[in-house]
């Protein structure tokens, strides 16, 4: 099995980017040339998915994510925001630790007023039984 990447991010090049931290949870923000001020909000403990997160954890997201958002209005203004967790590989999972996607979006941006379900919406998404 692939060391997790999330799972101790003191000892990952990922720390330095660990810009809020609660107490059962961290908010990372990397650089992104397109995504701008985009972050993670990730538990501390290795769950696979949101499905399994303790009710403490959910909290401490919620607080987090609330703290996160004041941070990026701060920076940058956005005009709204994309949330989301992929969960399981059809749906996009790539870390198998979960993590909630906090994406701030903009009217200037050429996919704005695109949503999070904007792809999944077309025709050519449509399954073949």
């Amino acid at each position: 099995m692939p060391i997790c990447p999330f799972c101790n991010l003191a000892a990952n090049q990922r720390q330095q980017f660990v810009v809020l931290e609660s107490e059962h949870c961290f908010f990372i923000q990397e650089p992104q040339k397109v995504l701008m001020g985009s972050g993670l909000i990730i538990p501390k403990k290795h769950r696979e998915t949101v499905f399994d997160l303790s009710p403490d954890e959910w909290a401490d997201t919620y607080h987090l994510l609330n703290q996160a958002r004041e941070l990026i209005d701060r920076e940058y203004h956005p005009d709204g925001y994309n949330l989301g967790w992929n969960n399981g590989t059809a749906a996009g999972q790539e870390i198998f630790h979960v993590h909630l996607h906090i994406i701030p979006r903009f009217q200037d941006e050429p996919l704005a007023g695109k949503g999070i379900r904007h792809w999944l919406k077309q025709e050519s998404n449509l399954r073949s039984t």
